[in-house]
């Protein structure tokens, strides 16, 4: 694959992925259980579809749902186990993916898809660790950042992707490339000069998270070019994947207390968030190919300037004007890249 040709589908695949499965997040992720991201998209004939305008605002309000009930379970309710949480969303999400492959047409793609046992180890189960890992830190960073401030923290993720590319020579720079990389470092950092309450360990652990969320869409694009998933479809892979792993680091991060507090909080508050999380991925499905690349980085910026709005509301979070600020240039550069970074 050349270099414009990665950088082109790399961009596209950033783009979907960003988008969905934004649980933890994002991702969703980033960032919703942030949805995995895919090389490419398959839009089978029978799969039902939904117009821009009814499905955009759908998925923004289900993404934003999703980041502000993962923050009341962590901050308002207490139940402060990240790695739990996304490891409960995983197992739901491998279960009702496979209810749906036997009930519906929506993972019809996955016919297609035909996993060999070397494709697996080499592509699945490495793509799966750092998409673990990118959830698990996305979420945890919850327990000490706001989430206006984590939503202005992700628009560092296509920096990541840029230098990530460019250490490995997996694409060339070019100047337009290195204005944006200028544009959204300046402007996050800005946004971070700004925070009233910063604070270095969610800072270092949401920049970790970056790092292995722009890994994972690399990854993607190497090990997985050609092949064709849908976001949920890419979710009955991985999810199964990333749940076991998460249940082998669980025991060694937060080992049995998550199990004793599911009583003070309530079954139901476990299923409903979980079954939020999964209609984002649905959703994600009949978003993909429901409009053009720049409708769709508007519908992710508007959700973010809506995120931090209710950040501000709700939690009466501080927003600095040097963050306004900052953050307007981050997302100028967010908007260059996703519509024309690539060309």
């Amino acid at each position: 694959m050349s270099s414009k040709d990665y950088e082109k589908a790399l961009s596209s695949s950033e783009q979907s992925g960003s988008q969905t499965l934004e649980v933890h997040d994002e991702k969703t992720s980033n960032d919703p259980l942030p949805s995995p991201v895919t090389a490419q998209v398959a839009r089978p004939a029978n799969k039902p579809k939904l117009s821009a305008a009814a499905i955009i605002p759908i998925w923004i309000v289900l993404s934003s749902a999703v980041i502000i009930y993962n923050n009341y379970v962590y901050n308002t309710l207490q139940f402060r186990f990240p790695v739990f949480l996304v490891t409960w969303h995983l197992t739901f999400a491998a279960i009702g993916t496979r209810v749906l492959q036997r009930t519906t047409h929506l993972l019809d793609g996955a016919k297609d898809v035909h996993v060999s046992k070397e494709l697996f180890i080499r592509s699945i189960l490495p793509i799966g660790l750092l998409f673990s890992a990118s959830l698990i830190l996305s979420n945890t960073a919850y327990l000490y950042l706001s989430v206006a401030y984590i939503q202005m923290l992700k628009a560092f993720v296509p920096v990541a992707i840029l230098l990530i590319s460019w250490t490995f020579r997996i694409a060339e720079p070019n100047k337009k490339l290195a204005v944006i990389v200028v544009m959204i470092s300046s402007g996050v950092a800005l946004a971070s000069q700004g925070e009233l309450k910063f604070n270095i360990v969610g800072f270092l652990t949401q920049a970790a998270a970056v790092v292995f969320e722009a890994s994972r869409l690399v990854m993607i694009q190497i090990l997985l070019h050609g092949l064709k998933m849908d976001p949920l479809v890419s979710l009955h892979y991985y999810a199964p994947v990333c749940a076991i792993i998460n249940l082998a680091v669980l025991p060694l991060t937060e080992g049995l207390a998550p199990f004793y507090e599911i009583a003070r909080i309530g079954p139901w508050i476990l299923l409903s968030n979980a079954a939020v999380a999964f209609l984002l991925n649905i959703a994600a499905v009949f978003l993909v190919g429901a409009g053009s690349g720049l409708v769709l980085t508007l519908a992710g910026v508007f959700k973010d300037i809506l995120l931090i709005s209710g950040s501000v509301l709700i939690w009466g979070t501080s927003i600095t004007p040097l963050q306004v600020f900052g953050y307007s240039i981050a997302l100028g550069g967010l908007v260059l890249y996703k519509t024309s970074g690539s060309k």
